[in-house]
């Protein structure tokens, strides 16, 4: 992968208000927090937030990705040391770091340059330099043109109820951002015209010339290094194929979703430029609790309020599932806190199957009882007695 020319001209970290030595960690909580206060939804119409929010969400994308950060951290780290500069002897000042043509070891062509050959820094073009016994030469490669960048990649969240997470549904979900413009289809072309290949570079982006030992292959001022040029811009987003304006996506929530997961909508975040491909969208699921149900991986739980009389004569009580109520049957002299499991009444597998439904007795204790439930239950406390049952035999030995 090779870095980004413009990320050199950008402290990422800096963007998201994070030390360079910040944790994964710290860096999501610092995005989410400044993407919260910064999203085209809260600040309508204010366009310094709008392109904050944009830089924000371009730092995250290259922060949160652990390759792309360290080739970033590198190319910075190089640059700052003052070793990326021609000494005029074929090699670099402060020493330390040769090619793949030398003396071996770093390799810079592979680190800034691309399929390219180095456009990611401009057309370094290192292959050489050192070959021949420490004579130089610079050599002129075919530059490909620069392609427009994918957009970056956009979050969000929303809120379901229980039932809808654990079995599935479809909701709307209503989005502002950078999205391909409606007027030119993405190309920033106006409609009934298209960008047309640049002459100033032919269509490659770049601009070829030889400085000393180096070849440089700069990205082509006329064209930005697209290879394209548009003679007459989309009036309506003046060139670049984009347009930050709300849109409402239509997300299919899996069965069996869980409170914090995240769902990914390939292609549905920030629209490239000039029709490039857009980012993706990551979805952040948060489930809203159920008043009688909680949950277990697969298997639901519920809490059964039953009387003593139930748990000891036995009974069938109906109990509610998602589907529907079903019978239960509480066998005779049932234990307080026993727990029944209904098969294939719990939450649909993706895989195939559902989970179980685990129903837990609870005794319900009455608040109040009136003088002939009260003689009844010493009659049946005697009872007790007078068969030797003891509650607490062997309790607390």
């Amino acid at each position: 992968m090779a870095v980004q020319r413009e990320w050199l001209d950008r402290d990422f970290y800096s963007d998201l208000g994070v030390a360079s030595d910040a944790s994964a960690s710290d860096i999501k909580k610092a995005y989410r927090k400044l993407a919260a206060q910064l999203h085209p939804d809260r600040n309508p119409g204010d366009s310094a937030a709008e392109e904050r929010f944009k830089k924000v969400s371009e730092a995250n994308s290259v922060l949160s990705d652990a390759e792309k950060r360290k080739e970033y951290d590198e190319a910075r780290a190089l640059m700052a040391s003052g070793r990326f500069r021609g000494d005029g002897a074929g090699g670099f000042g402060g020493g330390g770091y040769t090619t793949t043509g030398g003396a071996g070891g770093f390799d810079l062509g592979d680190l800034f340059g691309g399929a390219g050959g180095g456009a990611g820094m401009g057309g370094f073009d290192f292959g050489d330099i050192f070959g021949g016994g420490g004579r130089s030469r610079s050599r002129t490669r075919q530059q490909q043109p620069q392609r427009p960048r994918r957009g970056n990649d956009l979050e969000t969240e929303t809120t379901l109820a229980f039932r809808d997470a654990v079995k599935g549904n479809t909701i709307s979900l209503r989005v502002t951002s950078p999205s391909p413009c409606t007027t030119c289809h993405g190309s920033g072309a106006k409609p009934g015209t298209s960008p047309r290949t640049c002459t100033s570079c032919n269509g490659t982006g770049f601009l070829q010339r030889d400085q000393g030992h180096f070849g440089f292959a700069e990205p082509d001022p006329e064209c930005q290094g697209t290879g394209t040029k548009i003679d007459e811009p989309c009036a309506d987003c003046s060139g670049s194929g984009v347009q930050v304006r709300p849109r409402t996506i239509n997300v299919k929530i899996p069965v069996g979703v869980e409170d914090g997961q995240r769902i990914r909508l390939t292609g549905q975040g920030e629209a490239g430029r000039r029709g490039a491909p857009s980012g993706d969208l990551y979805v952040t699921v948060h489930i809203t609790p159920d008043r009688l149900f909680t949950r277990s991986g697969h298997d639901l739980k519920l809490q059964l309020p039953v009387s003593i009389s139930e748990l000891v004569l036995g009974t069938t009580v109906s109990v509610p599932t998602l589907d529907g109520s079903v019978g239960v049957k509480i066998p005779p002299n049932t234990a307080d806190g026993r727990t029944l499991r209904l098969k294939g009444r719990g939450v649909p597998k993706r895989a195939g199957g559902v989970g179980d439904l685990l129903v837990t007795v609870k005794v319900a204790v009455p608040p109040k009882l009136d003088d002939s439930a009260v003689e009844a239950m010493k009659a049946y406390a005697a009872a007790e007695q007078a068969a030797g049952f003891d509650p607490r035999a062997g309790w607390g030995r």
